[in-house]
């Protein structure tokens, strides 16, 4: 009964045993961040988690940039000064990671 209580504790402390990981809060930087992630991912930049193979698939790379894009078109003006600049400055790094992928 003690392990049971000391396991919902760590769960509401964000520290969850065996192994698991510990999912970010929601918020439009995490949502912004994940996109890039997938993006990069698509890009071969990043390998799969499990088996850290590297793939390219240019048109889900693109297809993810068109997100992040209208995110941004979307969001405009309503987004705090410290997240318009995080979403132009991620749109702006994968944009020229897709060209130079392209080109190869």
């Amino acid at each position: 009964m003690e392990q049971k209580q000391e396991g919902e504790s760590q769960r509401k402390e964000g520290k969850i045993p065996d192994g698991k990981s510990v999912m970010p809060e929601v918020t439009f930087s995490a949502l912004t961040m994940s996109l890039s992630t997938s993006v990069l991912y698509h890009l071969g930049e990043i390998g799969d988690p499990r088996t850290g193979k590297k793939e390219v698939d240019l048109d889900l790379a693109k297809h993810g940039i068109n997100t992040l894009s209208l995110l941004q078109e979307k969001t405009k003006g309503n987004l705090t000064e410290d997240e318009d600049e995080m979403l132009k400055s991620i749109l702006y790094d994968v944009k020229m990671r897709y060209v130079k992928a392209v080109k190869k």
